[in-house]
């Protein structure tokens, strides 16, 4: 009951962030995709550092809180789980549009997808990097969600 009811306050939270509106009434406008592009490349090669959200270091779920930070959303810093169960799904013909959140491994591992043929992360042995969707990351893909925007 308290996972729930915390799940439904973030739900209300990242809800009000978003403007309150629904996941399909509008898509992220153009310059806002523009500056996670450029927020994403700017820190590419960074090192990976669990439970670290940049500048210098990022773990996944950093590195996907700092470049929507940067771009003016503003949430709490959480784990992949947490933004998984938060945010809206998104629907099968959009996954693979740029700026959408893909989620691995039972929930352990977050990216922003590029598009259908590759996709932004931090990686353990790595670091920050953009990385090809090759079988070995498509087996482990868990869902997608909707990238929130700026208010």
């Amino acid at each position: 009951m308290k996972k729930l009811l915390t799940c439904l306050i973030l739900m209300t939270f990242v809800t009000s962030l978003t403007g309150a509106q629904s996941a399909t009434d509008q898509p992220n406008p153009p310059s806002f995709l523009e500056g996670v592009k450029a927020t994403m490349q700017k820190y590419l090669g960074r090192p990976y550092v669990w439970g670290a959200t940049g500048m210098k270091s990022f773990d996944c779920s950093g590195y996907v809180w700092r470049v929507l930070y940067e771009n003016g959303v503003l949430m709490k810093r959480t784990t992949t789980r947490k933004l998984y169960m938060t945010l809206p799904p998104v629907p099968k013909e959009e996954q693979w549009k740029f700026g959408t959140l893909i989620f691995f491994d039972d929930l352990t591992h977050v990216g922003i997808v590029d598009s259908p043929q590759g996709f932004y992360h931090a990686q353990v042995i790595y670091g920050t990097e953009r990385s090809e969707i090759t079988p070995f990351w498509r087996r482990k893909i868990y869902g997608f969600r909707r990238l929130p925007t700026a208010p």
